[in-house]
């Protein structure tokens, strides 16, 4: 049973925490009004579903490649002034968007899109590291809950809000809103007043390795002595393989659909609305144990296996996005499941690498899932491209439970 009591006391009486959630809300609220307007012109100008392929494929290897590089200053560095600088600097990247208005200058939606990327790698990331330190130990599961849903609620409103506001607005008000949420997101992190990290001895300075490699060698290192810290980290990733199939609602909602914006926002929103009730169905149906979280994950991977098997076969964009709904609501289920994991398990002075690396590693899976989905957008008939991809998440999935049977056998 859902209680709602808990959260809401948990920003009522925790002031940090409270400006942390609204921070999430802000930025996450003007990435989707960008994505769906940036996914709509790219289809129109270019016609090519390849093309709105690499704007997802770009939000997502520029947060891979510059996450491992994140995770050693957010381990060495005050995790506060990262987020701020994340932000700010987010501001005139997100307004050079306004530039790109047709074939010839379309380009510069790309390098903004990647540029963005790597802000939202040094917020992300960061954020989760910080959470354990903002929040009493006991309020951590429902503050992840609330963070976990930050995403799917942002997505919910700022996608159909975003389809909205760019065929009755203009695309260009989608752009300036995204820019202005970058602003307020970096004025509630000026008014946090908690450490967002514990202090650091000299003995913790020596382990961290520097730059790129010394980064991937440290969370990897620790994965190895850690089976279960290894299974929170590929959990993402597992899922990760088949997240391309969400390019291809942009395909169905302007183009099999026949709905234009308006259409790509419905079923992002259906996503987002998914991804919003997922993590507090998942609190309240597994608990905190890691038995109960590895169990919710492997139920996880089921919902959005089916649901999305069965999402070619709709009729109509509504009961496509009753289906993209509940693929959703499991994968925001997973995700947050993994982070509560891994929260728990990984101790603070190397929890920066090891979430830069799991957030890296998703994304760059992530990359190369929407790249080909794109491709075989543009070979195969759309139905047949979702279920490939559908294909490539069950088998992942299985292999990911596989692996993690050992620690969900446990009594």
């Amino acid at each position: 049973m859902l209680r709602f009591a808990p959260y809401v006391r948990l920003l009522r009486e925790n002031p940090a925490f409270a400006r942390l959630y609204g921070a999430q809300l802000a930025s996450f609220a003007g990435d989707w009004f960008a994505t769906v307007a940036l996914l709509g012109l790219v289809l129109e100008v270019t016609g090519s579903a390849a093309a709105a392929g690499m704007v997802l494929f770009l939000q997502t290897a520029g947060f891979a490649v510059a996450s491992p590089i994140v995770g050693v200053i957010a381990d060495r560095f005050d995790r506060r002034r990262l987020m701020i600088v994340a932000d700010l600097a987010r501001v005139p990247i997100a307004l050079s968007l306004l530039l790109a208005t047709d074939a010839s200058t379309i380009w510069i939606a790309f390098v903004a899109v990647g540029l963005l990327a790597v802000g939202a790698a040094v917020f992300e990331p960061t954020s989760s590291a910080s959470l354990p330190n903002l929040v009493e130990p006991e309020q951590l599961g429902h503050a992840n809950v609330l963070l976990g849903s930050a995403w799917g609620t942002m997505l919910a409103i700022g996608a159909a809000a975003g389809g909205l506001v760019a065929a009755t607005l203009g695309r260009e008000a989608a752009f300036i809103a995204d820019a202005g949420t970058f602003a307020i997101s970096a004025l509630l992190i000026m008014g946090i007043r908690r450490s967002f990290q514990r202090s650091r001895g000299q003995g913790d300075a020596a382990q961290v390795r520097p730059g790129f490699v010394g980064a991937v060698a440290d969370a990897l290192s620790f994965a190895r002595r850690s089976r279960l810290v290894a299974a929170y980290l590929l959990s993402k990733t597992s899922f990760g393989v088949g997240t391309g199939v969400v390019l291809l609602l942009a395909v169905f909602g302007q183009e099999v659909f026949a709905a234009g914006d308006v259409g790509i926002g419905i079923l992002f929103a259906a996503r987002g609305l998914g991804a919003l009730i997922g993590p507090f169905a998942a609190r309240a149906v597994v608990g905190v144990e890691d038995r109960g979280l590895l169990v919710g994950i492997i139920g996880s991977l089921v919902v959005v296996v089916v649901c999305y098997a069965l999402f070619p076969l709709m009729p109509t964009i509504w009961l496509a996005a009753i289906l993209v709904f509940g693929a959703h609501l499991g994968g925001g289920a997973q995700w947050m499941l993994s982070t509560f994991g891994l929260q728990r398990a990984a101790p603070d002075h190397i929890r920066g690498r090891l979430f830069s690396f799991d957030y890296g590693l998703v994304t760059l899976v992530i990359a190369f899932s929407t790249l080909l989905a794109g491709a075989m957008a543009e070979v195969l008939p759309p139905h047949i491209a979702v279920w490939v991809m559908v294909a490539l998440v069950a088998l992942s999935g299985s292999l990911w439970a596989l692996f993690s049977r050992p620690l969900w056998r446990r009594a």
